[in-house]
């Protein structure tokens, strides 16, 4: 292993003690349904930057996919009373079919157009979900949490953890593809894609891998949100704010890191969870579009990019 990689995996290994540390010793709920959203958040913007970042598909469907996950779950649940691992195991499964079959149908698209397909995805899949009364329908769904198990005492607590534990997950995943020959490959059809096929990149397949691993990872992400809501209805599941913010944040950290969602999401998601206790929920929507529009006019390369600009100007100016 690398000095990166072992200084990776060692600050993963105390970012998830530390998580499991707070369980045991913070009494009030509070910190675990605020954290628990924030680390949701990173996990979408993370996968989200796999297909949007590294291959520079800009994709709207972030929501299609997280509204599978939460179905998947509730499914499962009502059907088989299926527990939470299998859930997020299932979502996965159904995300990385559900992101090949989008692939394979719109990736030959480009530009706005695949844009424009993800968010018509969108459409299709909750209209089809409003009209399944098995799960709910437009009505939605109440959902009842089974006991909690050791070592936790609340079922909020655990489902904190495990959301940490998709996060690492994730950005594991990410830091991988982008040291690998697929993410050298992806950054190659994102510059020029017809340059990139004519020294030989399988940009489509690659582009189908992304996208797989990308839907994989959100539905992964969206399964344990029926469980930490105690509710599903569609018009909440297939909401388009999941898309916007998760874009939001990733272009706000920078698409050109695999930390760059990881610090735009911490940014984002703190500030929209204490605006929420403030002042009001619905200044999240403003402050959302004030810093998108902020980083686009005068960090164009997002957070990453900026700090990256300052520190070849202080070395310019040491020589």
């Amino acid at each position: 292993m690398t000095r990166n990689s072992i200084a990776f995996w060692t600050g993963s290994t105390v970012f998830l003690v530390a998580v499991f540390v707070m369980t045991q010793v913070v009494g009030n709920q509070y910190p675990f349904f605020a954290g628990y959203v924030i680390l949701q958040f990173i996990a979408l913007a993370v996968a989200w930057s796999i297909l949007g970042g590294y291959a520079g598909y800009v994709n709207f469907g972030t929501s299609a996919f997280f509204g599978v996950g939460v179905y998947a779950a509730v499914f499962l649940v009502k059907a088989f009373g299926a527990p939470l691992p299998l859930q997020i195991l299932a979502g996965a499964a159904i995300g990385a079919l559900m992101g090949f079959a989008l692939g394979l149908l719109t990736l030959r698209m480009q530009g706005i157009f695949f844009s424009i397909a993800t968010i018509a995805l969108t459409i299709i899949i909750e209209t089809t979900i409003t009209n399944w009364r098995y799960v709910g329908g437009a009505a939605g769904i109440q959902i009842q949490r089974p006991a909690v198990t050791a070592p936790f005492d609340n079922y909020v607590q655990m489902l904190f953890f495990v959301q940490a534990l998709l996060v690492v997950l994730a950005v594991a995943i990410s830091r991988y593809i982008q040291n690998s020959w697929i993410g050298r490959g992806l950054q190659a059809l994102r510059d020029d894609e017809l340059a990139a096929e004519c020294t030989g990149v399988p940009t489509l397949r690659l582009k189908l891998l992304a996208c797989v691993i990308s839907g994989a990872l959100m539905c992964a992400v969206g399964a344990p949100a029926a469980m930490y809501l105690q509710y599903a209805d569609p018009a909440s599941a297939f909401n388009l704010n999941y898309s916007v913010t998760t874009l939001a944040m990733s272009l706000i950290g920078g698409t050109a890191h695999w930390s760059g969602p990881i610090i735009g999401a911490i940014l984002l998601g703190t500030t929209q969870q204490l605006l929420t206790v403030t002042i009001s929920s619905e200044v999240n929507v403003l402050v959302l579009g004030l810093m998108l529009v902020l980083f686009v006019v005068g960090a164009p390369e997002g957070i990453i990019g900026l700090i990256r600009k300052l520190r070849g100007e202080r070395k310019e100016g040491e020589v």
